[in-house]
């Protein structure tokens, strides 16, 4: 799973907010705001897997340019965070819902107190936005998902190697310290409970995260926020049948999804990471959903 090269940037009026989670590790937010318009709607956006919050920049300068602000978290363990995956430094789905998210969003609405906070991601990043909108619906407007879908084993073609890196995946991380992401080519070097708690959905179906009690199945079922689901024609990573396990989830809510075709992104690669190249598709969807109504 190769990562696309970063865009040569532009100069953009991108700022860094700091934040300290609860637990003392430390980050940074990008916030890109549109030059000219007030921002009414913000896009709290969380990266995909081993993804840093820079790599997204091109999207929240395309989403600026329609007015929309954008609002980049950094994942503990990677970019500006202070912290390293390793046999001392281990996390797993519960700081980031409980701690990191949290205090990412806290300091967003510092920066932009009047604005209506979306919670978007791409790939993992969209499955923690629905989990953390179902522990705190009421503190969002809805939720952007770019590329995702739940990793359940039984709804891909390649359905039984991939149960066989759910196996693997905790059993490496746990001979290393850290999943070691860079060397094999999946994601960054990740926590080893991260990844067992991911590993976990992908070989039952169903999320939980270790140290909490919450039942987020029967959470993501009552949540009824409106949903943009924009789903890579070309990403074996996300094909239909994961993204509709994912939704199937969210019984309650309105879903709204849109299939992205190389030739909405001028001839580039429709899958995982290809869009990244070409965001402005994707920025111009996002706006068109923000601003036809869907939120009400």
């Amino acid at each position: 799973m190769s990562l696309p090269l970063s865009p040569a940037l532009p100069e953009s009026p991108y700022k860094t907010c700091p934040v300290v989670a609860a637990d003392g590790a430390r980050t940074e937010l990008l916030l890109q705001l549109p030059e000219k318009a007030v921002a009414t709607n913000v896009i709290y956006w969380l990266p995909a897997l081993g993804v840093s919050a820079r790599q997204y920049l091109p999207l929240a300068q395309s989403l600026a340019s329609q007015g929309v602000a954008m609002v980049i978290h950094e994942w503990r363990g990677i970019g500006s965070s202070d912290r390293r995956a390793g046999r001392d430094e281990n996390w797993g789905y519960r700081e980031l819902l409980e701690d990191d998210i949290p205090a990412g969003l806290a300091a967003a609405r510092q920066q932009l107190p009047q604005a209506r906070i979306v919670l978007g991601g791409h790939s993992l990043g969209a499955q923690m936005a629905a989990l953390y909108a179902s522990l705190h619906p009421r503190d969002l407007q809805g939720l952007v998902m770019v590329a995702s879908g739940a990793p359940y084993w039984r709804q891909f073609p390649q359905g039984r190697l991939l149960w066989l890196a759910y196996v693997l995946a905790p059993w490496l991380s746990r001979l290393f310290g850290h999943l070691p992401g860079r060397k094999i080519g999946f994601g960054g070097n990740e926590a080893r409970q991260l990844i067992d708690d991911w590993a976990r959905t992908g070989r039952t179906g169903r999320y939980a995260a270790l140290g909490m009690t919450d039942d987020f199945e029967h959470r993501l079922s009552e949540l009824t926020l409106p949903v943009l689901a924009l789903r890579l024609a070309d990403d074996w990573l996300g094909p239909q049948a994961s993204l509709s396990w994912l939704l199937g989830k969210l019984s309650r809510s309105k879903a709204t999804v849109q299939v992205v075709t190389s030739g909405d992104l001028d001839g580039k690669v429709a899958d995982h990471f290809g869009w990244m190249k070409a965001p402005a598709p994707i920025a111009q969807r996002v706006s068109d959903w923000l601003s036809s109504g869907s939120m009400a």
